[in-house]
């Protein structure tokens, strides 16, 4: 009886120490790359150093419009004539470097026109004129075209004094005259240079007084 209870024990002690050999021994550490060979190891935003900020690129100013890459651009005007702009192109085509002609229309007051307004067709236009000379009101007459057909026309001025004058005189008449300003669209020419910057034009070789000269884009 105390034999096997003895040998219970011993096989009980030899399981124990067995285990704790077992047990107690630590890990192998495994010193192959967490990564293979030429793969790059990945790292975490915060792990990056910072950026530095990219130089700022510089900018040029923006070039005067009437002037570029050494030239610079004028107009020369205004022309009353096509033929007197064709006279200072010839006369400062030595100067330019190249040149453009271009007309303008500009608008300008020129007179004042003096009606009795449209009727509602021709007959009534021709009563208003009798009636007209009924009262010893002359110089004027039925338009029959245009963009005011069957007005009766009094007279166009160039001087307003004279229009107000005339208006007054067919209202106290009995008439309703109106006064209108005539606005004309007349044409101006003008000529384009381009120069090298720095050129000084003998704009004496133009006879007009009337013409000027100012920047423009080139072109």
């Amino acid at each position: 009886m105390i034999l096997r209870l003895l040998f219970v024990l011993l096989s009980a002690l030899n399981i124990a120490v067995a285990a704790w050999v077992w047990l107690g021994q630590p890990y192998a550490v495994d010193a192959s790359p967490a990564s293979d060979a030429g793969v790059a190891t990945l790292r975490l935003l915060s792990e990056l150093p910072p950026v530095a900020a990219a130089p700022a690129s510089a900018t040029s100013a923006p070039a005067d419009p009437a002037t570029s890459s050494g030239l610079r651009c004028l107009a020369l005007g205004p022309f009353a004539t096509p033929q007197g702009m064709r006279n200072a192109r010839q006369l400062l085509a030595a100067q330019a470097m190249r040149t453009r002609a271009r007309q303008e229309l500009v608008a300008r007051g020129s007179s004042w026109w003096v009606y009795l307004p449209a009727t509602a067709n021709r007959a009534q236009a021709l009563e208003s004129a009798r009636q007209l000379a009924s009262r010893h009101i002359s110089d004027y007459f039925v338009v029959s075209s245009g963009d005011r057909p069957n007005s009766v026309s009094l007279g166009v001025f160039k001087d307003p004094a004279n229009a107000n004058r005339r208006r007054d005189e067919v209202v106290a008449a009995g008439f309703p005259a109106h006064l209108e300003e005539r606005v004309e669209r007349t044409p101006e020419y003008w000529l384009d240079m381009v120069i090298a910057a720095g050129t000084r034009v003998d704009w004496g070789a133009v006879p007009t007084r009337a013409i000027r000269a100012h920047s423009i884009g080139c072109f």
